[in-house]
């Protein structure tokens, strides 16, 4: 794109908001492109490639629920939707609203800084043939779109393959008869292991903090009469498009927490519940319990300690199951996001899988031919998978340069603290917003309907300064002051702070420790947002 053209608005990538975004301003006649860093559609699906990779929100909520031309007439086989299945809905939709005539691929974007004057984003990228002026800047980044790997020693050295499962080789790994190593046991990680253990030669799993894992009770099109869960007839869409804005997650079809407190029901009832959600399957067990699980640790006991019986159970090995589900929690349950897994505790009864402890044996380096680890010394693989995670939630915009045209760069304001209003924009920084990210309900929620409910909020605002003739908006700094303070308040209440996860930037070494995550739900989040809209966006200037 010419430097002299000038766009209504420039999106950041395209995935589920940024396509979404790109489809309701198009066809409200504004001017808008959208720079990707892949070479096709999907966002987190395009690098999301890695063997087993799949969505832990269920059909038919992870998708673009506003545009029925799109999911009118395309059928998923899957409760869960693998990465394949994934692509083919993108490329379903790029058919259909023929979306890649306004989107640039291979092009990453380094750099925006905002013309006071002008009143618009300079934006520049790494290929320095492509660059722009937009009057509106929308970064749809994503919350794990920044690859993180601990800076091991030797890495350089080894002999074998390693790879970060975030970048996964499009052409796939045969692992087949491979000894490999894997390096970290979230979400990737559990997906993974799975699904490679049983044809690998060897696997070794190096475990920091084990995964409190849930049953993912996947089934396909077809199959589902066996499972508690059906497929939702196409008929009810609609309906259940409308319901997850009125969910606390918008992650579990016709379920939320539930109206009962944990105080009020007897241990049966509580025993009852906490089985039928178990054998639901997916998000049910995290977020269509009891709310208090995350305020009293009583409740957070109890639900740990059924979780804890379920899955002892289904391990062999002593040591193993003593490591992956142990007696005494690792952490208040549930206060990271639960992965969900199929068969990730069975696979550790092979006797080709081993794990090992690095809080008690750490990793001291990568050699020519392993993982040097400080009790068990060199263990000889083929391969290295770094299952090690996202600088989270901030990291995609961070690792942006943007400036607001008045000597302040967004890296310096929240470099003692991160400060948005609405989980949307920041003061300082007009015409500037991002969805799916910092201290919205990021992470705690489905990413298409957030996006949904946070792009249809900003194209409305869009529509407002044209029709009024108004060129800037920026958050006014006491809203933004308001809106970290009520976020902080509820999440120093609540038995998440004591827990080192990446909802509060505790996985990335020297990242402040602070709250990334809204945690007042979906319903109360778009209760903020109209509020905000009816009251002639209040919190906002706009000139």
């Amino acid at each position: 794109m010419s430097n002299d053209q000038v766009l209504d608005a420039l999106i950041v990538g395209a995935g589920f908001s940024g396509i979404h975004i790109l489809s309701k301003l198009r066809g409200l006649g504004f001017n808008v492109k959208i720079y990707e860093s892949g070479r096709d559609l999907g966002g987190t699906w395009f690098w999301n490639r890695y063997p087993g990779a799949r969505v832990d929100s269920e059909t038919p909520i992870y998708q673009l629920s506003e545009e029925k031309d799109i999911w009118s007439d395309f059928e998923w086989r899957e409760r869960f939707p693998g990465r394949e299945e994934l692509m083919r809905y993108f490329h379903h939709a790029d058919k259909k609203l023929n979306l890649s005539k306004d989107i640039y691929y291979n092009t990453t974007v380094t750099d925006a800084e905002f013309d006071q004057s002008k009143k618009l984003w300079h934006v520049t990228t790494s290929n320095k043939d492509v660059s722009t002026w937009a009057n509106h800047l929308i970064l749809c980044t994503g919350f794990a779109s920044k690859r993180y790997t601990p800076p091991f020693n030797g890495v350089d050295k080894f002999k074998g393959q390693w790879y970060h499962s975030g970048v996964w080789p499009e052409e796939g790994v045969d692992l087949k008869g491979k000894r490999v190593a894997i390096i970290g046991t979230g979400a990737s990680g559990v997906q993974i292991i799975q699904e490679i253990g049983p044809n690998v030669e060897h696997l070794t799993v190096y475990q920091r903090t084990p995964n409190l894992a849930i049953p993912m009770r996947q089934c396909f099109l077809g199959d589902d009469e066996k499972s508690l869960w059906k497929f939702p007839k196409k008929e009810r869409y609609e309906e259940i498009f409308q319901n997850l804005k009125k969910t606390f997650g918008a992650l579990v079809i016709d379920m939320d927490f539930t109206d009962k407190k944990f105080v009020d029901s007897t241990p049966e009832e509580r025993q009852s519940l906490y089985k039928y959600l178990w054998d639901y399957g997916g998000f049910s067990y995290w977020l269509s319990t009891y709310k208090e699980i995350f305020f009293l640790q009583e409740a957070n006991d109890e639900v740990y300690n059924f979780w804890c019986e379920q899955t002892r159970a289904r391990l062999t090995d002593p040591k193993k199951r003593d490591l992956l589900a142990p007696l005494k929690p690792p952490h208040a349950w549930g206060t990271k996001r639960p992965c969900l897994e199929t068969s990730f505790y069975e696979v550790f009864n092979q006797t080709n899988v081993d794990l090992i402890n690095v809080r008690e044996s750490p990793i001291l380096s990568i050699t020519e031919n392993g993982v040097m680890t400080e009790k068990e010394g060199v263990i000889d693989v083929d391969v290295i998978v770094f299952a090690t995670g996202f600088d989270s939630v901030t990291g995609g915009i961070l690792n942006i340069n943007i400036k607001n045209g008045r000597g302040l760069s967004i890296q310096d304001k929240w470099k003692s603290g991160t400060k948005t209003y609405l989980g949307l924009s920041t003061a300082e920084f007009p015409n500037l917003y991002w969805f799916y990210g910092p201290q919205a309900p990021t992470a705690f929620s489905n990413g298409p309907t957030t996006g949904t409910v946070q792009g249809n909020f900003v194209v409305d605002l869009m529509v407002k300064m044209r029709n009024e003739k108004k060129r800037s908006v920026e958050a006014v700094q006491a809203a933004e002051d308001k809106w970290v303070k009520d976020l902080h308040e509820v999440w120093y209440s609540s038995l998440f702070p004591a827990t080192d996860s990446w909802y509060q930037g505790a996985n990335i070494p020297g990242k402040l420790r602070e709250p990334l995550n809204y945690f007042g739900g979906i319903p109360e989040y778009v209760e903020n947002l109209d509020k905000c809209a009816n009251n002639n966006y209040d919190g906002f200037v706009i000139e």
